[in-house]
């Protein structure tokens, strides 16, 4: 049976600032030793430099540590993904899992948010990109599944993960073992990493069949509509959240998930928001959702053929400000105007993650 949970958003006032963290520990809306994960967006450039993400993930963990008594390790292992990039109006925030007491809520048949955590077996840099990636990936995704008690794959409605990229040292590294990696330079293994990820992660949840090496990242109609993939230099293994619903433990949230077919599908967020359970008029706006809506977590992408709805952009082929920061930004903003709030979490390179040019939503409601 899995553990209730507390899942609340708080912004972050600065890069390093963990106060509403420690404010929500204080107040006792959540225990520090219960904290299960946190999903964030950090203020940097959201490439493979941005070292915003370590600075909040030291912050955010000096604090469990301070306010629990958990030792460092344990604290360690906790799952906290940060993705970089608050381009446009995305505001830097972040969710916060934590378990409740058994008998702090009451238990029900109705579908309630848990959350469960696993660990990849090591991603060597020859695994990044390839079939192996993969492999590990669905085998991880599956113990995340048994850890949040579920079952049925149907009941997952959002995965998301934390892979290593491909850095200069970490391909030196394969070439000094005689082995060889995707790419001979880091820029582009972000992408590369991310769609991969999904790509096992859709495996997993039987959503397509095990890839052959020529379809990853080439075969673009192949793709997870739960994954949200990050990847970072902060670990060598996937770090993988599976957030989904269970009957019979209780609590005040639920999850759902639809996806955007295009950069401007309003309708695929709200899609995502009835999917979770709030009932909505057939024209909603952000005033109908009330205090309802925890948070909104999206994937996007620029599509490969430079259009939107027909229309022609140059987001492809500009070289001053790259496309990643563009359609984030514009992601960012329809969503905002969905939610009436720029604390979103939207994240870029969404290859196999969604419909091409579009992605995958998820959204967490009071139930």
């Amino acid at each position: 049976m899995p553990a209730p949970i507390e899942v609340r958003k708080v912004p972050l006032h600065n890069v390093s600032d963990a106060s509403e963290l420690a404010k929500l520990i204080d107040d006792g809306v959540m225990e520090a030793d219960r904290v299960v994960a946190v999903i964030g967006k950090t203020e940097g450039n959201g490439g493979i430099n941005d070292y915003t993400r370590i600075i909040a993930d030291r912050a955010f963990r000096e604090v469990l540590l301070e306010k629990g008594s958990r030792s460092k390790e344990e604290v360690g292992d906790i799952p906290i993904v940060w993705s970089g990039g608050t381009d446009g109006v995305i505001s830097p925030h972040a969710t916060i899992f934590a378990t409740l007491p058994e008998d702090a809520v009451e238990k029900t048949d109705e579908p309630r948010l848990t959350v469960g955590y696993a660990m990849s077996d090591v991603l060597l840099p020859e695994d990044i990109g390839r079939v192996a990636m993969v492999e590990k990936v669905a085998e991880g995704v599956k113990k995340a599944m048994a850890a949040a008690g579920i079952t049925d794959p149907a009941d997952v409605h959002y995965v998301q993960t934390k892979t290593p990229l491909l850095t200069i040292d970490t391909i030196r590294d394969a070439h000094q073992r005689g082995e060889t990696t995707i790419l001979e330079e880091p820029h582009g293994s972000m992408d590369i990493s991310n769609g991969t990820t999904a790509l096992g992660i859709a495996v997993a949840l039987g959503e397509i069949e095990m890839p052959t090496q020529e379809q990853v990242m080439r075969d673009l109609s192949l793709y997870s509509s739960v994954a949200s993939c990050s990847s970072g230099v902060e670990l060598d293994r996937a770090q993988i959240v599976v957030v989904g619903n269970a009957r019979g433990h209780g609590g005040s949230y639920r999850v759902g998930h639809s996806v955007m077919k295009d950069a401007l599908d309003q309708d695929g967020i709200w899609s995502a928001i009835r999917d979770a359970g709030l009932e909505l008029p057939e024209r909603p706006h952000h005033t109908d959702l009330g205090d309802r809506l925890v948070n909104v977590f999206l994937k996007c992408e620029a599509s490969p053929d430079g259009k939107v709805r027909g229309r022609r952009n140059a987001m492809l082929d500009d070289s001053d400000v790259s496309w990643h920061r563009q359609i984030k930004a514009t992601v960012g903003g329809v969503t905002a105007s969905v939610t009436g709030d720029p604390a979103v979490f939207v994240s870029v390179a969404a290859v196999h993650q969604g419909p091409s040019g579009g992605g995958p939503v998820a959204a967490i409601v009071k139930a």
